[in-house]
């Protein structure tokens, strides 16, 4: 089943923090819903452990997360892949852009594509994609929040 997100978040630092931001595996860690390990393997590769509940299934998913398309600093496509054992699969991707608005605000705009597989695509897919966008949501604006503190 596969689903797709968009969004847009408005950060108040300048675009070059952002994008540092975007390539921080500390910051990413502390954004990503559930993160419970992100480690940086090369410039555009990572590991990752998340913990996620869907519904009534809560599954560790390992996986990689891969940097691709960068054109520093203003746009990448962020793509990650994870398998939660018995609970299934889960990989998708987003676009992401960078634009500036005025010296020291930044408009990130995101364009996510996930699918996923297995026990938790049985869930229905409303189910899904509500958990999905929350995710996203969640992931954008407490990025945001750490980018601008």
């Amino acid at each position: 089943m596969a689903l797709v997100i968009e969004g847009e978040e408005r950060i108040a630092a300048p675009v070059e923090k952002v994008w540092e931001a975007l390539n921080d595996p500390e910051i990413l860690k502390e954004a990503i819903p559930g993160c419970q390990s992100l480690e940086k393997k090369s410039d555009t590769e990572m590991a990752a452990t998340v913990v996620l509940k869907i519904g009534p299934i809560k599954a560790t998913f390992n996986g990689e997360v891969m940097l691709k398309n960068l054109k520093p600093p203003h746009s990448y496509t962020i793509q990650g892949e994870g398998k939660g054992g018995i609970a299934g699969f889960a990989k998708g991707g987003a676009d992401v852009t960078l634009t500036a608005d005025g010296a020291d605000t930044t408009v990130l705009k995101y364009a996510a594509k996930a699918e996923v597989g297995g026990k938790i695509a049985q869930l229905g897919s409303r189910l899904i994609e509500s958990t999905s966008k929350k995710l996203a949501g969640q992931f954008f604006s407490t990025f945001g929040e750490k980018v601008s503190a």
